[in-house]
């Protein structure tokens, strides 16, 4: 008979690779792990001979800097989380990369959420974010929910609010007030002789920034006599398509529309295109008025006049709090910086 039976050898479990730590970094570089800690945080700080040493090292020896074992020992991480309500479009992308230039000049990483302008999902960002121990949390907008609040308020992390003003900021806050754009819109149509105004919007009922563009371009519309203002505005994102289904309705309850204000450019840009469609002249019979100042927003034809948030200087200015904040600590001091903004008159009006 044959013995059907096999004896099993047991498998031998593989050592996993062991990690590179400091110490080897130093070991082979003749520093101390002290001066390759200071280097990796701020590389300034340490000799040209030492920084070249440690460089050639971390090269030789694949070391990838443990955070979280940093983190621990400072209590925070490296981290800054930066939560943007849409990666959709490029109005956040600005400033979100001049923020990741800045704290990148202090080793700081971002890591990016957004939120798809959903209040629970920002909640939900902000409590996966406390639990990596941020060196900072940056949120866009002021609006945010009571459960979101509580939790910055009772944690020790730097928080700046960004893009928008108006009410009390939980610490920080750098932007522009949106009411004001609205306004700035609405003055310049009128300046220009126009008297039926609308504004077109998408995602007002979830975009509280816009909707109060909306508003602020209806009251200054209305102060004017004989000026009349109105807001039409469609649920989905904002969209080139948008746009024009946007203007089919305003010329359909508004057949003597001569000005619109569009929630941004993209939509302004559907306004153009179906214009240049229904052979409607821009701006003899209606002058369009932008927001974003996005890349196309010059040279479209005509040209759209459009109102520039300085995303660039938001970005800027959010970082250097953080980083003042990190370098010095102490009490939270509610701190606003106002931005502003600018209009930019083009061929549409």
């Amino acid at each position: 008979m044959v013995d059907t039976q096999r004896s099993v050898k047991p498998t031998r479990k593989r050592r996993k690779m062991q990690r590179v730590t400091m110490m080897d970094v130093a070991a082979r570089a003749e520093v101390s792990p002290s001066t390759v800690s200071l280097y990796l945080r701020k590389p300034d700080a340490v000799s040209a001979s030492a920084s070249e040493a440690i460089a050639k090292s971390i090269e030789a020896l694949n070391y990838v800097p443990n955070q979280m074992a940093g983190g621990l020992a400072a209590a925070s991480s490296r981290a800054v989380s930066i939560i943007v309500p849409s990666v959709r479009n490029a109005f956040f992308a600005e400033t979100v990369a001049t923020m990741q230039a800045e704290l990148g000049k202090e080793r700081l990483q971002v890591l990016l959420g957004h939120t798809e302008y959903s209040e629970r999902e920002e909640e939900n960002l902000v409590r996966m974010a406390l639990s990596w121990a941020p060196a900072a949390i940056v949120l866009t907008g002021l609006a945010h929910s009571n459960a979101t609040r509580k939790l910055l308020r009772e944690s020790s992390v730097p928080v700046v609010e960004i893009w928008e003003l108006g009410s009390e900021p939980i610490e920080m806050a750098v932007g522009f007030h949106h009411e004001q754009v609205g306004r700035s819109a609405a003055a310049h149509l009128v300046q220009r002789n126009r008297h039926n105004l609308v504004f077109l919007g998408a995602r007002l009922q979830e975009d509280r920034r816009a909707a109060h563009r909306a508003e602020g371009f209806v009251e200054e519309a209305r102060k004017t006599s004989g000026v009349t203002a109105e807001i039409i505005q469609h649920p989905a994102p904002s969209s080139a398509e948008v746009g024009a289904m946007l203007l089919g309705e305003a010329m359909r309850k508004f057949p003597h529309v001569d000005g619109i204000a569009c929630s941004n450019d993209h939509v302004a840009l559907g306004v153009i295109f179906e214009c240049q469609r229904l052979g409607i002249d821009i701006p003899g019979q209606l002058s369009v008025v932008g927001f974003g100042d996005l890349s196309f927003s010059a040279a479209s034809n005509p040209s759209l006049t459009t109102i520039r948030p300085p995303g660039d200087l938001i970005g800027t200015e959010a970082a250097r709090l953080i980083l003042e904040r990190i370098a010095h600590g102490g009490e939270r001091t509610p701190t606003v910086i106002d931005t502003r903004f600018t209009l930019l008159h083009r061929q549409s009006s």
